[in-house]
């Protein structure tokens, strides 16, 4: 079934191209733009379509922007400028598939509208995966590349782009511009995180590797476990791990993987990692809805979320029964990422909608950081304002490997003095947006004051679909500056009228 937020471009589409502007919501649906200003929304079909779209754009004078299901939180998606978007959800083919047997690793080429969740069923048939490179089960790949997205990992290779091994992009003339991954060419360095900026990313080619078995396991730390331990030490051993930090209750889970023999279970545990029931959702609405002005409601809504995050969020695959107890096995991409039970929805389909700031650290300072945002709750809490986590699965925190290009969130080699070679930890806190009154936080300024407190005190880089404007451009001026003119350079020969802008681009002053 279409949503609101589909059949708006739909009926514009269906005025013609005459039609006015409107604007195009994130996930979280109406109320939540991604973009202001878009014109027209095409759903395309095929990478030549694309071109085609890009084509008639640059003659109309229009921007360009690429969507699929979309992983964007605010509204830097777009220039504020007239804009098409081109839908790639549709443009999904995959083949050139091999992988010998016994073979260590191989390869698949995918259209860059192509999920996680619609690879990875491919593949499981093919008895392949891809590795520890995934994100959200329904995002697109292409999106995911050019974002700089990444799975939680210091072991391995926490980028999804680190699984790249080619490129095509449509430029901004509409012609497919291939690039090989190549660390000394710095079309590669630009394109692995390019934020749309080079294009619309149209196909990848993508290692490939035999299908595993994983085991989930985890376990309750304190506060002073984590901030007075090393976190290289909880991380590093696991193909991949991380932290989900309940404040109020100042607790830590620890949630950690890795793959077994596939003849260690014969269990099939699959991950749930939005879904709720229509029962869940409307009490959590509820409770959640009232701490807006009740503090007490947020405890007690972290209370809740600590109870059900302690126990598997895991069911059998095979007959749809809850798993009671750790570790759980199954296959790679079941047991790492998972997505929606059967018969349940995302919470954003049921009006349970956030707001979220996500910014990266330097692993030597990973522990500074940690108590300083403690710090913030604690001063707080001396004013008789207690915060909560008000996300169901807390503070996520994250790490990645370092990983070497020009604007992703782990890359090395920069400017700034810090030592980013030992990896970076993700702050990502999502909280819940009260869907009356203004939709503003209890407590709205703490939230603020955290961002702006954490980017002016430390080095750090922004997600850059997970924060607002205003931390973009608070946050940019730790994007090392050489790095970003060696981007330009790229920029401008891709998409020299720069048809691709966007609000993040202008920030970074890529259009100066």
């Amino acid at each position: 079934m279409l949503g609101l937020r589909n059949l708006l471009p739909l009926l514009a589409l269906s005025l013609g191209q005459g039609a006015s502007a409107f604007v195009y919501n994130t996930f979280d649906g109406e109320g939540s733009p991604s973009c202001h200003n878009v014109t027209e929304v095409h759903n395309a079909t095929s990478v030549d379509e694309i071109a085609s779209l890009v084509k008639d754009a640059k003659e109309r004078g229009l921007r360009v922007r690429a969507a699929a299901q979309g992983h964007h939180w605010y509204d830097a998606q777009c220039s504020d400028e007239e804009t098409m978007i081109i839908r790639t959800e549709f443009v999904n083919g995959i083949e050139q598939f091999e992988l010998e047997d016994g073979a260590e690793s191989g390869s698949v080429v995918i259209e860059a509208g192509t999920t996680f969740l619609e690879l990875s069923s491919w593949l499981h048939e093919r008895n392949a995966n891809i590795g520890t490179g995934l994100v959200n089960w329904n995002i697109s790949l292409g999106g995911c590349v050019a974002m700089g997205a990444h799975r939680t990992s210091l072991r391995e290779s926490a980028v999804v782009v680190g699984g790249v091994l080619a490129l095509d992009i449509i430029d901004g003339n509409g012609e497919i511009r291939h690039i090989e991954k190549n660390e000394d060419d710095d079309e590669w360095l630009a394109a692995s995180t390019s934020l749309g900026l080079l294009g619309i990313i149209a196909r990848l080619k993508l290692s490939v590797y035999p299908e595993t078995k994983v085991w989930a396991k985890q376990q309750i730390l304190d506060e002073d476990d984590v901030f007075n331990g090393n976190l290289t030490d909880l991380i590093a051993p696991y193909e991949t791990a991380n932290l989900w930090w309940w404040p109020y209750k100042k607790k830590f889970h620890h949630r950690y993987y890795d793959s077994v023999p596939a003849n260690t279970s014969d269990q099939e545990g699959f991950q749930n990692t939005f879904s709720v029931t229509d029962l869940e959702a409307g009490a959590a609405k509820a409770l959640l809805d009232s701490g807006k002005v009740l503090p007490s409601s947020n405890w007690l809504a972290e209370e809740i979320f600590f109870g059900q995050w302690e126990k598997p969020n895991f069911r059998d695959k095979r007959t749809n029964e809850p798993i009671d107890e750790f570790p759980v096995y199954g296959w790679n991409y079941d047991v790492l990422i998972g997505g929606l039970y059967e018969g349940q929805k995302p919470v954003w389909e049921h009006g349970l909608r956030g707001y979220t700031l996500e910014l990266a650290f330097p692993m030597t300072r990973a522990n500074e950081m940690l108590k300083r945002v403690r710090e913030l709750f604690d001063a707080e809490a001396k004013k008789g304002k207690i915060m909560a986590a008000t996300y169901r699965s807390g503070v996520n925190i994250k790490f990645g490997k370092s990983h070497y290009d020009f604007l992703g969130q782990v890359t090395t080699g920069t400017a700034d003095g810090e030592d980013w070679s030992q990896g970076a930890i993700m702050f990502d806190f999502p909280s819940y947006r009260p869907s009356w009154g203004d939709q503003k936080r209890y407590n709205e300024e703490f939230y603020i004051k955290l961002a702006n407190t954490l980017i002016d005190e430390f080095t750090c880089r922004p997600h850059w679909t997970k924060n607002t404007r205003d931390v973009l451009k608070r946050a940019s001026k730790h994007v090392d500056p050489e790095y970003l003119a060696r981007f330009k350079v790229i920029k401008d020969d891709f998409d020299p009228e720069g048809i691709y802008r966007n609000v993040i681009g202008e920030i970074l002053g890529l259009y100066e």
